[in-house]
Parts: C-alpha cells; structure tokens; sequence
C-alpha cells in the first residue's frame, strides 16, 4: 500500500505533467491560429504572382518565393553529399575513434552557434574573401555549414541502426566494402537520410539573421543562374523587411502564414516518410 504522501506526490506530478502539455499545446495553437487569422485574408494571387513595383505601389512576393527555392536548391546540392559522405565515414571507414570524437564534437558544436554568428563569418568569407558579394550563392553556402551537422548526424544515427549482421552476410558472399555500403547499408537507412535532408529544409526556410549578412535583401526577379550571382531577399528576409524596414503587417503576416504552411507541410513529410519506409521495412 502507498502511503498518503507518495499517492500525493504522484498526483501532483501527474498534474504538474498534464498541465505542462496542456500549457505547451495551447501556445503552439495558439500561435499558429494567430498567424493563420491575421495572415491568410492578405494572401491573394497578385501577391503571389508578381514582383514589388515602387511607382504603383504594388506589393508582391514572386521574386521572394523563387530566392526561397534557389536557396533552398543549392543548398541541398551542396550538404547532401558532404553531409551523408562524412557520416558514412566516419560509421563504416574510420577507425581512429579519437579523430571521429572530436569531428562529432566539431560538429555538435556546430549545431549550437548563433545563426547571427555564422551570417557575419559568411559575409567575411564568401562575399569579402572569395569575392562572391552579396549575393543567393554566399548564403546558400552559409546554410552548408549551417545545415551540416544536421544531415551528418542524422544519417550517422541511421547507418548505426543497420544491423551489423547484415554487413557481415554480405561480407561473407565476397562483396567488397563500398558494394556493401552501397547495396545494403544505404538502402536499410534511407528513410533516416531523407528525414534529415526533410528536416533541413525546413531549418534552411526558417532562416534570416545569416541570409541578412550574406543574401541581402533585394526583390529582384532573376532566373536561377542570375540570381545565384546577385543579391536576393528570401521569405523570411521579405518578412522583416515588410515588418520592420516598411510597416507592411499585412504582407508579413501574409508571409508568416505562407512559411507556417510550409513548415506543417515539411514535418508532416518527414513523418510520413518515416512511416513508410518503417512499414516497408517490416514486410
């Protein structure tokens, strides 16, 4: 039998957790209800068809929709295979475990820097000293070195989850070390790898302080090879610009709402992923 204090305890730390979900539920419905009120009635075709015209007064966010996706597209060119290059070598090929510490340590210090911090490195090093400007390029490379760590150990925890079981059966039919990584360890950790390229996107859409440094924030509509070379204003960009530079509310929270559809969407995708991949892995 409990004694009265222990059944008391329990309770209370039953509450306390009951009400610590609750509290955490209500703000998350509450931001995004908030968002969602005040930004989707600014949010027209016009909006999101056109560029901004200072003689007419028009305001639109084309050219930030399309800096967004080139952004987006030459980042992920670039941290894919560094990040899932590096992972695959430190879980299958490295073998002093001191160098793969301090590279993990490297890395989780990495995921913990100011974004702030990485924008001022990035306009020192890509736009002054490599001589790339302001410009989409420079920050999309800043958002490497961002979004690095992430796809690393994301991808490194998902080689880890293949049984070594498997490696040695394919070991044991004379195939090689890459053939085996290729054939067999990559297919068993797939989803693990998307999920973080998914999860990636969404910390690539989500970024400003680092893009401010090194992007600008221009409403130039270019083509991609244009407007890699020049500078650009993504969503995020436009939003502070719109919010704070303009007292445009209406077109930021507009924004806002735009940017929280894509973040429901790109977690839902990642779930959804990782739902399937684990179904296909149980048949």
């Amino acid at each position: 039998m409990l004694s009265k204090k222990r059944k008391a305890y329990m309770v209370g730390m039953k509450a306390a957790m009951y009400l610590s979900t609750g509290l955490t539920a209500a703000l998350v419905i509450f931001l995004v209800a908030y968002v969602f009120i005040k930004g989707i009635p600014h949010i027209s075709w016009e909006l999101l068809s056109t560029k901004p015209s200072y003689i007419s007064g028009r305001i639109g966010i084309l050219p930030d929709i399309l800096n967004t996706l080139y952004i987006v597209l030459a980042t992920l060119i670039f941290v894919i295979p560094l990040g899932v290059g590096a992972a695959i070598y430190l879980t299958e090929y490295a073998k002093n475990k001191k160098l793969v510490g301090m590279i993990e340590y490297a890395a989780e210090t990495l995921s913990g820097i100011p974004s702030i911090i990485y924008g001022l490195v990035g306009m020192l090093f890509f736009c002054q000293f490599l001589g790339f400007k302001t410009s989409l390029l420079a920050g999309s490379l800043t958002l490497v070195i961002m979004n690095l760590p992430t796809v690393m150990r994301t991808t490194q925890e998902s080689l880890k989850t293949v049984p070594q079981s498997y490696r040695d059966g394919a070991f044991g039919l004379g195939a090689g070390k890459w053939r085996v990584i290729r054939t067999v360890v990559l297919p068993g950790c797939v989803d693990g790898v998307i999920t973080g390229c998914i999860l990636s996107i969404g910390r690539i859409l989500g970024e400003s302080a680092a893009l401010l440094f090194t992007a600008g924030f221009a409403h130039a509509l270019n083509g991609i090879f244009e407007g890699l070379t020049s500078p650009g204003a993504s969503l995020t960009v436009a939003l502070y610009v719109y919010a704070k530079e303009q007292g445009e509310f209406g077109v930021a929270f507009a924004i806002a709402a735009i940017l929280m559809i894509l973040t429901l969407l790109i977690n839902l995708s990642a779930t959804l992923v990782s739902k399937h991949f684990a179904k296909k892995r149980e048949l």
